[in-house]
């Protein structure tokens, strides 16, 4: 296909200085392959890292960014069944190992990252799931029945995983506890049905949660280094800290509290997770969007010449969703 409108970069570096718009040509899916005509595509942490050189890898040629889309099947490489063109469906981790990622108005990847979207769903939630829900459900243990009945804490319960931890979480059955920074922020958690909404800055976490809540049986964590203490205090026996970010810090362990509670700390790295985990998660996903579960957050909306005001948005901390529209 050619003459597609892409952006790309050919080098890491700040934004401004590395993406550019160009005509691209975008093949035909080979074996196990899709071509998706995306209509939008969501902005993540991990896309403008990888810009940056973050992830210590720079393009081998060009790089299209952005791992998550919503958009219709347009073509279908031989060998891929489940799928129909012109089917709706939303994309995960399309960007790695691929340099056809869904700052495009088309994208072409391999087949297990393209996933039906259920028609009661839109493009805003769809281009949003991706990286934020699929991370989620890992922390949460990758099956509604690790958290039915069960206490989870959220810590930052505003942002794009913390938000459909929140809802997954509920929906599965758990009483959710999270926490904010601000009031507008507090409102989007409660709008995703967390119970008790904590401002981590006015007020002590976890005596909160002991009073309020009793103890917590898995943690969806941001933070671990600042929040470590707060985790510990409240653990349940054979509690859960799912980290998910915060790959810059190096905290300190508090060792008793943690084998007292026999917890135990467990890491969330998307690109290394395995197929059956992953399978595990899309289908819990698209189980929840189906019983109309998940919600979008707020979103803004870039167009695709402005992808390099998407990404600094996003750098510098945007409250809801960026969606580039190609």
């Amino acid at each position: 296909m050619d003459g597609v409108r892409a952006a790309i970069y050919r080098k890491t570096g700040p934004a401004r200085d590395v993406l550019e718009l160009v005509e691209l040509d975008v093949p035909d899916p080979r074996a196990g392959e899709v071509r998706v005509a995306i209509s939008a595509s969501g902005v993540n942490h991990t896309d403008w890292k990888a810009r940056t050189g973050l992830t210590g890898r720079a393009p081998d040629d060009f790089q299209v960014p952005h791992h998550d889309g919503a958009g219709r099947v347009d073509a279908i490489g031989p060998g891929v069944t489940g799928l129909a063109v012109g089917q709706r469906v939303w994309l995960y981790l399309a960007a790695a190992d691929n340099p056809y990622g869904t700052a495009a108005e088309f994208a072409v990847v391999p087949a297990h990252k393209v996933v039906p979207l259920p028609d009661n769903a839109s493009d805003e939630l769809g281009a949003g799931l991706g990286v934020p829900a699929l991370t989620a459900a890992y922390c949460l243990g990758g099956d509604p029945s690790a958290v039915q009945g069960r206490t989870v804490l959220v810590a930052g319960g505003a942002g794009a995983v913390g938000h459909f931890a929140i809802e997954l979480a509920k929906h599965a059955g758990a009483h959710v506890i999270t926490t904010v920074s601000s009031e507008e922020k507090g409102e989007l958690a409660r709008a995703a049905g967390a119970d008790l909404v904590l401002n981590y800055r006015e007020e002590n976490v976890a005596e909160r949660i002991l009073t309020s809540a009793g103890r917590v049986d898995r943690i969806v964590e941001v933070a671990l280094g600042a929040n470590i203490d707060t985790d510990a205090a409240v653990l349940a026996p054979n509690a859960v800290i799912a980290v998910y970010a915060g790959e810059s810090e190096q905290p300190r362990i508090p060792i008793l509290p943690l084998a007292v509670a026999n917890s135990s700390i467990q890491f969330a790295l998307m690109y290394t997770v395995s197929a059956a985990e992953f399978a595990r998660v899309v289908s819990w996903t698209n189980a929840a969007i189906e019983a109309d579960a998940l919600s979008a957050l707020p979103f803004s909306d870039y167009g695709l010449s402005d992808v390099v005001a998407a990404q600094e948005a996003v750098e510098k901390g945007a409250i809801g969703k960026v969606l580039v529209r190609p």
